[in-house]
């Protein structure tokens, strides 16, 4: 079986973590056995990552060094910790491998997607990024031309366009590695935006595309039987803050979208991981999504627990 598997850039620093490189490192160790069961079962598993928490830490250096050095632009810094973050996962899985007495081969690719330049998304940037100001310092960085909201009475953040993917530029050479017996470390922080500037070819633009949407657009380009979505939780539910909530075993893809459209599933939490998975099963009756945390993994593919969201 093909397995697309999405780690969120939260899943690597936990709550009570200082986001160092061992606290990260860490926490890829934790998550691996589902994934190093999978490796070893014979699947053939592509691994995306979020990098919320990562490249926000970027954006700090940024404004902190932004009198000795060139800050990096956000398009950058989504490259950089595709890069870093990469590198920590694709060197776990291959100890990890390793120690079972199997030959380890993986691969990280630094991951090119195309966006449209017009899409509604840069007119409305939406995403939350890197650190809290003041609003002094916020109205400072407005005049150089960032866009800022005030978030939830804490501060003022920049926001950033978050555009559709279109397609992932290079695709040929995930299904190469694939075929080749590799595990593949693709798409971290949902890939590196870029779009096409007439006869000068492809441009980064400065966005941050949803990892989830961005993993389902992976999957579907190699042709993925299951996407596996490793979250906070074990299980997806309805009423989550209520005092009953109701954990949920499967959902049809109607199912999904009435939720949805109740509002079950926030904008900022579930609601993007629900869209992507709806996104995906309506494509083909046999293809499924799992959303299960990372220490249930195991337990999740082998339908003890997890939430599957199918076709119907």
């Amino acid at each position: 079986m093909k397995i697309v598997i999405a780690l969120g850039g939260n899943a690597l620093i936990k709550p009570g973590d200082k986001g160092t490189i061992e606290d990260q490192e860490r926490n890829i160790q934790a998550s691996m056995d589902g994934i190093i069961k999978l490796i070893n079962e014979g699947h053939k598993v592509v691994i995306t990552h979020g990098n919320g928490p990562q490249a926000g830490s970027r954006l700090i250096r940024n404004e902190m060094a932004e009198t000795e050095v060139y800050p990096d632009p956000l398009v950058i810094c989504v490259a950089d910790t595709q890069g870093s973050m990469g590198y920590m996962i694709e060197q776990a899985v291959m100890n990890c491998v390793a120690k079972t007495g199997n030959r380890p081969k993986v691969a990280t690719l630094v991951t090119q997607i195309e966006v449209n330049q017009n899409d509604p998304a840069f007119q409305k940037p939406s995403k939350p990024v890197g650190p809290f100001y003041t609003q002094q310092k916020a109205i400072a960085k407005m005049k150089g031309g960032w866009k800022m909201v005030e978030d939830s009475g804490r501060g003022y953040r920049r926001v950033v366009p978050s555009p559709m993917p279109l397609r992932v530029l290079n695709p040929e050479a995930m299904s190469t590695l694939l075929d080749a017996g590799f595990t593949v470390i693709t798409g971290g922080g949902g890939g590196i935006p870029v779009y096409r500037k007439g006869k000068e070819g492809f441009v980064g633009i400065d966005a941050v595309i949803d990892k989830d949407l961005a993993s389902v657009m992976i999957a579907k380009t190699i042709d993925a039987d299951m996407v596996v979505i490793l979250t906070g939780v074990e299980k997806v539910a309805v009423n989550f803050k209520s005092d009953n909530p109701t954990w949920l075993d499967r959902m049809t893809a109607r199912e999904a979208e009435s939720y949805l459209a109740q509002g079950e599933f926030p904008a900022g939490s579930m609601g993007p991981k629900i869209k992507a998975a709806v996104d995906f099963v309506k494509i083909n009756s046999n293809k499924t999504v799992l959303i299960t945390s990372e220490d249930k993994l195991t337990e999740a593919i082998e339908g003890k627990t997890g939430t599957r969201i199918v076709q119907n």
